[in-house]
């Protein structure tokens, strides 16, 4: 593949790029979740490291899409494992917040017990 070849279609992948994370960005209405983040993080972190490889045996583009395809589903799967963690830590402090209005409501019932004995 030529010089003028090679630096166009990486012009293109560039555009291309730009243009899908502009849509995507656009495109979400609502905060990403975790799962989300890390599949993007784990994208542009395994296309910009597939850009890297892939310039080095003269296939920029191609080490790019295949990095950043091999980061997707290993972000994903990170994120998702941080998201169930996450759920599963809120529902824990859901808990704890729960057994201490619980362990006040019989405090004060302890309480009202104690000064009706004294009287």
């Amino acid at each position: 593949m030529s010089r003028e070849k090679e630096a166009s279609m990486k012009r293109l992948l560039v555009i291309f790029g730009a243009l899908c994370l502009i849509t995507v960005s656009l495109g979400c209405s609502a905060p990403l979740s975790t799962r989300e983040k890390g599949a993007g993080i784990g994208a542009l972190g395994g296309a910009a490291a597939g850009g890297i490889i892939g310039a080095a045996v003269h296939h920029p583009a191609a080490g790019a899409l295949i990095g950043g395809a091999l980061g997707l589903g290993a972000g994903a799967l990170v994120g998702d494992q941080m998201q169930g963690q996450e759920q599963k830590q809120q529902e824990q402090q859901r808990q704890i917040d729960q057994n201490q209005l619980e362990l006040e409501r019989q405090r004060r019932d302890l309480d009202k017990v104690k000064r009706q004995s004294e009287y």
